[in-house]
């Protein structure tokens, strides 16, 4: 399966998932994890809305490294993608479409537009690994992304 495991085929298998564990870091440097409901673009940034009240939102304000884990909940589909990145608020002009793009998954979310604070968040990639542990060896992909990312201050 290894060979037909590439870049399409992971985002593809992302695709097929609306919810991560998302962990940023606290202020004191301890992690503090959340789940969130998220989509992802063809260069694999993950966007995805909170309050700017909340812990995540705070915490990715002070330090914009960011991890998620997608997939594996699954029972008997041992397939998970973990994701490290770095985050920012996307500028007026992307963000437009990276909502549109949102809301195409998440419709409900025209109805949080209104809600006081709610903030778009876009995480961009830094290390990708794609795992089966279904498959006999493991299959196990890792992308890398351009190190050279600089985020916005949020």
């Amino acid at each position: 399966m290894s060979e037909a495991v590439n870049r399409d085929a992971v985002l593809a298998f992302i695709r097929q998932h609306s919810l991560a564990a998302l962990a940023s870091v606290n202020p004191l440097g301890g992690p503090q994890a959340a789940v969130v409901g998220f989509v992802i673009t063809d260069d694999f940034e993950i966007i995805f809305d909170t309050l700017a009240s909340t812990r995540k939102a705070r915490n990715l304000a002070d330090n914009p490294s960011i991890a998620f884990v997608i997939g594996g909940t699954q029972p008997g589909n041992e397939r998970t993608v973990q994701f490290e990145g770095i985050t920012d608020i996307p500028g007026r002009e992307e963000r437009r479409a990276l909502v549109d793009r949102y809301l195409t998954t998440f419709p409900d979310g025209v109805e949080r537009q209104s809600w006081p604070g709610l903030i778009y968040l876009r995480a961009r990639p830094r290390w990708i690994r794609y795992s089966d542990y279904g498959t006999t060896p493991p299959t196990i992909i890792e992308f890398a992304f351009a190190p050279d990312i600089e985020p916005r201050v949020l």
